[in-house]
């Protein structure tokens, strides 16, 4: 992967309904080079998919919580990976060095909603308890940037 390649990767998290001709421009390309280039980085795993960004507030999601996750001595870290993929709530899940072994994000409509969350994480079998950081407001997120970014 080059400087090219890490710039349409820039334009693309900008915004990832550009033409190719309008990524083209943006790194100084033709289009069909462009359009080359992006598929060699879909091929090779670089880019792994095309989202729409929503706003959570907007869709019913009011509350949002960081979660520390401690698990007990026996217990089986893919099955709780497992168990935390199919609870809705959950929208990201990082397993972490330090005191808790995962750290998952939540989103969810209200404070209600958020207890109901936390005994379903704390009923998951190897969990031992749980640490709860309720968020008061996004300052930004999702800033992944291409390495070496110009």
């Amino acid at each position: 992967m080059d400087a090219v390649d890490r710039k349409l990767l820039d334009a693309l998290r900008a915004n990832a309904r550009a033409t190719y001709a309008e990524l083209a421009r943006a790194v100084g390309l033709s289009a069909p080079a462009a359009h080359e280039r992006v598929a060699k980085l879909e091929a090779a795993g670089v880019i792994t998919g095309y989202h729409a960004a929503l706003s959570p507030e907007a869709v019913g999601y009011g509350a949002t919580a960081l979660i520390g996750i401690f698990i007990t001595d026996s217990a089986d870290i893919d099955e709780i990976t497992a168990a935390l993929e199919r609870l809705h709530d959950v929208e990201d899940c990082w397993f972490v060095a330090g005191e808790e072994t995962f750290v998952v994000k939540v989103r969810v409509t209200d404070v209600a909603a958020l207890e109901v969350t936390i005994r379903d994480l704390n009923a998951i079998r190897g969990v031992a308890r749980t640490r709860t950081t309720v968020v008061l407001s996004t300052r930004f997120e999702a800033r992944f940037r291409s390495a070496h970014s110009a």
